[in-house]
Parts: C-alpha cells; sequence; structure tokens
C-alpha cells in the first residue's frame, strides 16, 4: 500500500533494546498504562526481542495472566528466556513464530502488542491475518510506531509510520480503530478492536 518495508533488527544488536536512555527516549511504562491491562488478561508480545516490555506486561497481568513472547529469532528468544528466569518471572512463555505467523493459538489472545515492529514484518498481509486469528473477538490490537509525520525526528524514514498508514493497511483486516494516544515522547500508540462475530437470528420461520 505504497510503503517500503525495513528490514528486521537482529540479535546482534540486542543490547540496543536494553539500552538505559530507552526509559527516557520511549517511556516504557507510560505505554503499559496506557494499555489499561487487567489481571488474568493474555497479551501477546509481538517481535518480543529480548523481552524489554514483556516483562513489564507480565507485571501488569499478574500470576492468573499470561503473556506470549513472540519472535522469529531463537536467539532472541534464549535471551529473553534467560533473562526471565534470572528476575524471577514465571508468566512469559516464549514463542517461536515465523514471518507470516506468529504460531498462536486462535482466539487465544486479549490483546496484542507491537512495538517498533510492524514496519519490518515481510509478509504484513499474511502476518496480521494470522495475528488476528489469535485475537478473541473484542481484543486489542496496538501499534506503536515511530511518528512518520514527523520530519523532524532523526530516525530513518523506513523505520517511522504515519497514523494513516497504519489505518489504510488494517483497513483489510477484521480490526476497528478505537484511538491513536500520543502521551510518548516520539512513537504513535495506535489502537483497534477486534470485530465480535455477528450474532445469529436464528432461522427465518
Amino acid at each position: 500500500m505504497g510503503r517500503e518495508i525495513a528490514q528486521v533488527m537482529g540479535h546482534e544488536s540486542a543490547e540496543w533494546l536494553e539500552r538505559p536512555e530507552r526509559a527516557t527516549e520511549e517511556n516504557p511504562e507510560v505505554l503499559i498504562e496506557q494499555l489499561r491491562l487487567k489481571p488474568g488478561e493474555v497479551v501477546a508480545d509481538i517481535g518480543a526481542g529480548t523481552g524489554y516490555f514483556s516483562r513489564r506486561l507480565a507485571r501488569k497481568v499478574g500470576a492468573t495472566g499470561k503473556v506470549l513472547a513472540v519472535d522469529i529469532q531463537p536467539e532472541m528468544l534464549t535471551l529473553l528466556t534467560n533473562r526471565m528466569a534470572a528476575i524471577g518471572i514465571t508468566n512469559v512463555v516464549p514463542v517461536l513464530g515465523t514471518a507470516t505467523d506468529p504460531m498462536l493459538p486462535a482466539a487465544c489472545v486479549d490483546l496484542v502488542l507491537m512495538v517498533d515492529v510492524y514496519h519490518e514484518f515481510d509478509f504484513p498481509r499474511e502476518m496480521m491475518q494470522a495475528i488476528c486469528r489469535s485475537v478473541k473477538p473484542g481484543g486489542r490490537v496496538v501499534f506503536v510506531e515511530y511518528r512518520g509525520e514527523d520530519p523532524a525526528l532523526a530516525i530513518k524514514p523506513l523505520h517511522k509510520m504515519t497514523e494513516v498508514q497504519v489505518k489504510r493497511e488494517m483497513s483489510v483486516l477484521p480490526l476497528d480503530w478505537i484511538r491513536t494516544v500520543e502521551a510518548l515522547p516520539r512513537q504513535h500508540i495506535i489502537i483497534f478492536r477486534k470485530r465480535s462475530l455477528p450474532q445469529s437470528s436464528g432461522p427465518t420461520p
């Protein structure tokens, strides 16, 4: 839909995901609060990397909830698993996905979170179709992307997205835009809801 796809960041750059300045550059705690998660919910962290957001999500959904940490690089999942074990988090489940499928069960997820990930999908249409299958009716799909509308933002254009472009690409999916939150210093939080299945009216008498 008129957008060039960016390259996936390799596991060799994993340390960049854990850089100390990320806390001030991106305000991750503000993002987590804006998601309005509830204890017991199931969250899929797509492109989880080292688990920077997975561990924050895990604390929010609590012991009765679960975070499905999806990545296509086994090396990233090894780093994530080791880090979770070191800090005693037990409700994060690593999931090895593919470029076209997060490998999640159908209708199992309350919320999908993608932080600076969607623009790197090699097959965005196929991947989003598979992601939508994993979301419960009424569940949410959240994109966090650097603002493509801001030319002054020192991020390569391929690694930014406009709100209009995200909405355009989601328009072919069973997703309805709810709101866009501009509470972060440099990124949009663009939130969609999966359409509920239409209720059957039963046979016509």
